[in-house]
């Protein structure tokens, strides 16, 4: 008798424990419920900015990849080889690895990468400058964006 509830408390507790990953939904919100009104997508971000340093915009773009779940880091595809990094204002946001490949809608503030270049603190990127020869800077990633809100869209 004492064999068999414990083969049947075994069973249960297996089920239990194996249950199947539920994917995403999609409309989840992350942070604040981003605003879509004025939506730029991720590869014209660079052109929006035009010469500015920092601008508020919400993007929308597809997630290359979480980088670090808790805080918020990942990536987004801005198109033609680039990567914007994103991060969460909040650090208490916990992203699913799951996001990798969604398409998301993002709100937040996006900056322009600058290079400290003769104590230059502000002087702006200098990668075709004259002293571009001597700075490794990656092309790819000149552009980040600290997000207030996400929304999961498919």
């Amino acid at each position: 008798m004492k064999a068999t509830t414990i083969i049947l408390a075994l069973l249960f507790s297996a089920s239990a424990f194996a249950q199947k990953h539920t994917p995403m939904p999609n409309g989840t919100v992350y942070g604040t419920k981003p605003d879509n009104a004025a939506m730029v997508t991720a590869s014209n971000l660079e052109t929006y900015m035009d010469k500015k340093a920092s601008v508020s915009a919400t993007i929308r773009g597809r997630v290359i990849k979480v980088t670090r779940p808790k805080g918020g880091w990942f990536e987004i595809d801005a198109g033609n080889g680039k990567v914007i990094a994103a991060h969460f204002r909040n650090f208490n946001i916990t992203l699913p690895e799951d996001l990798k490949g969604k398409y998301v809608i993002a709100e937040g503030t996006a900056s322009k990468q600058f290079i400290a270049d003769d104590m230059q603190h502000f002087a702006g990127d200098t990668v075709t400058g004259k002293k571009s020869h001597t700075k490794k800077t990656n092309k790819n990633q000149r552009v980040s964006f600290e997000v207030k809100g996400l929304l999961v869209e498919r």
